[in-house]
């Protein structure tokens, strides 16, 4: 499960870095002989046109949310450790032992769940961003295709 949310985690962000590269090198090529003034007009104008439909604005564009763990106290997780680990330590003639064990397993295995979910959030946010820039690239690509250019 780590392993996944891990995978998940460099997915977007490569998506997020390959979206990047690709809108930075979107290259825009008049098809009706529009002069160089003309075609300046029309990539400002889809330009602007692209951040009001998509709410993403590359010269600022916008960072990305960084979830923290959530911390492991107050969460019951090492009372309910310690609990099972008593029962079990009893079984075996050291309640008190167990009950250790069972603490500090409990409050590692919330631990890995809280970061878990952070990874998979930060995972989440990344591919926000990488969703928003490219919903620009394509707009932008729209509106200037329907003047007469093709982007690539």
């Amino acid at each position: 499960m780590a392993n996944q949310i891990k995978i998940l985690g460099v997915l977007a962000l490569a998506t997020t870095l390959a979206a990047t590269a690709a809108g930075a090198q979107q290259h825009v090529y008049p098809l009706r002989g529009q002069s160089h003034a003309k075609q300046h007009k029309d990539e400002v104008h889809c330009s602007q046109w692209a951040r009001s439909q998509s709410g993403y604005d590359p010269a600022h564009p916008p960072v990305v949310a960084q979830a923290q763990p959530a911390p492991v106290t107050g969460s019951g997780s090492r009372a309910r450790g310690a609990a099972a680990g008593a029962l079990f330590g009893a079984i075996g003639g050291n309640a008190g032992a167990g009950a250790a064990v069972g603490a500090v397993a409990g409050g590692v295995t919330r631990r890995v769940r809280n970061a878990n979910a952070a990874h998979a959030q930060n995972a989440a946010n990344a591919q926000h961003v990488a969703d928003l820039e490219a919903s620009y690239y394509r707009a932008r690509r729209a509106c200037l295709s329907g003047r007469g250019y093709s982007v690539e």
